[in-house]
């Protein structure tokens, strides 16, 4: 389960900052709508599959709803996923 957790962390953390980097600006700025509509939906599907993941992570591994939030949250913020790979999942690998 913890490999399937971090290789969602690290593909959710990807596809975070190709949203946002790359599609968004060209959607704005270039007026290329395309790349967000697959961007965003690949986003929102890794986005979902990543805190259900980390719920059932959490749950197997009897952390602390304290833990799972900071998880969460980590999801919202750049780089936040990749933060949260190092801290707290690469030490149980």
């Amino acid at each position: 389960m913890l490999k399937i957790f971090r290789a969602t962390a690290i593909l959710e953390g990807i596809s975070y900052l190709l949203l946002f980097g790359m599609s968004m600006p060209l959607k704005h700025w270039a007026d290329i709508a395309e790349p967000n509509q697959v961007v965003g939906m690949a986003h929102g599907i890794l986005f979902i599959l990543y805190v259900v993941v980390a719920v059932v992570f959490c749950w197997e591994r009897k952390w602390s709803l304290k833990r799972f939030f900071v998880l969460f949250v980590a999801s919202l913020l750049p780089f936040g996923t990749f933060y949260a790979d190092k801290k707290y999942l690469k030490e149980l690998a």
